[in-house]
């Protein structure tokens, strides 16, 4: 009886040893999966975040455009009205007064936070660097 007793503990023991390492190994291939799922949907993720980023920055360029566009418009208007002005009232050349409007009006901008085109041009240029600087990231 002894043996017997014996004997299936010994199975038990071996079976219960077996079934721990088909789990571990389940374990062990869970990780292993779950790494690769993650290394490829972060490689795709981050491929959709540089698309979504590409986008942004064409809308916002264009959105740019389009303000420093209207506020030139409306600095010629007001220029074009200001030397009539002065010239049908004194016929005075108008090259001071020009520039000092030119000041006032590139204040009053900056203070509206509407920036100059040098200020655009030099945001362009950082948002062109970035884009390369992505670009080559993304080929690595």
């Amino acid at each position: 009886m002894a043996k017997t007793t014996a004997k299936k503990v010994e199975e038990t023991t071996a079976s219960l040893v077996s079934d721990v390492k088909s789990y571990a190994h389940q374990i062990w291939l869970a990780g292993l999966g779950a790494y690769a799922k993650a290394g490829k949907e972060g490689a795709e993720y981050f491929k959709l975040l540089v698309s979504e980023g590409e986008a942004a920055e064409k809308q916002g360029k264009e959105l740019i455009a389009a303000r420093l566009e209207a506020a030139n418009s409306k600095i010629e208007s007001f220029k074009e009205k200001a030397r009539e002005t002065v010239q049908s009232k004194t016929g005075v050349q108008l090259s001071k007064v020009e520039e000092v409007f030119d000041d006032r009006v590139a204040s009053a901008l900056g203070r509206m936070g509407i920036p100059s085109k040098k200020d655009i041009d030099l945001l362009s240029a950082k948002l062109d660097d970035l884009s390369a600087a992505l670009k080559s990231l993304q080929s690595k």
